[in-house]
């Protein structure tokens, strides 16, 4: 990873497309889906073995504003996280514990951002957040504490053999919806 003065955080040797409609950006991530890695394991046939995001830049200027004009600029982050696992349901050995582990540490460093940001909120002080502890928190940082607008959509069951994976998630949700920021328009 990368800070750019411009365009915050990136990932080095990353491939940037420009999208003009709807629909290339729908095909790109198609083709991001196709390339992202999955594997069975005994807890879900089709398990993601990580984290995947697609950063959409959008700019923004009046077709008719001459010489001097304003640019109105946005990020828009999808991200969909690996979920959580446990070794003794999946059984994973070899190389997908190693990938289980991973995706383990980072939805805890996610977590202990989110934690930071809403005691800052209690407390109404700055405090540390890590976000250096793993990549995925310093691709988000904008997205958790900066000026930035943040939705977290949770995917739950509604099965009692879930019940301890749904009650989780469900308090890592609320935890989010507690982080408080303020946004402003970027021109």
């Amino acid at each position: 990873l990368r800070e750019d003065p411009i365009k915050g955080i990136i990932v080095s040797g990353i491939t940037e497309i420009n999208a003009s409609s709807s629909e290339k950006i729908l095909n790109i991530l198609k083709k991001g889906n196709k390339n992202r890695t999955t594997e069975s394991t005994n807890a879900n046939e089709t398990s993601s073995r990580s984290h995947a995001i697609l950063q959409i830049m959008v700019s923004y200027k009046e077709k008719n504003s001459g010489i001097d004009y304003e640019i109105k600029y946005g990020k828009l982050n999808l991200i969909d996280l690996a979920g959580s696992e446990r070794a003794s349901v999946t059984l994973n050995r070899g190389n997908r514990l190693i990938e289980g582990a991973n995706i383990n540490r980072s939805l805890l460093t996610l977590g202990n951002c989110i934690n930071a940001l809403c005691e800052a909120n209690e407390k109404g002080s700055k405090s540390y957040i890590p976000y250096r502890d793993s990549k995925l928190t310093r691709l988000l940082k904008d997205s958790l504490g900066g000026n930035a607008r943040t939705v977290m959509i949770a995917n739950v069951s509604p099965s009692i053999l879930s019940f301890d994976d749904t009650y989780n998630t469900l308090n890592y949700a609320n935890r989010a919806k507690k982080i408080k920021s303020n946004v402003k328009r970027n021109v």
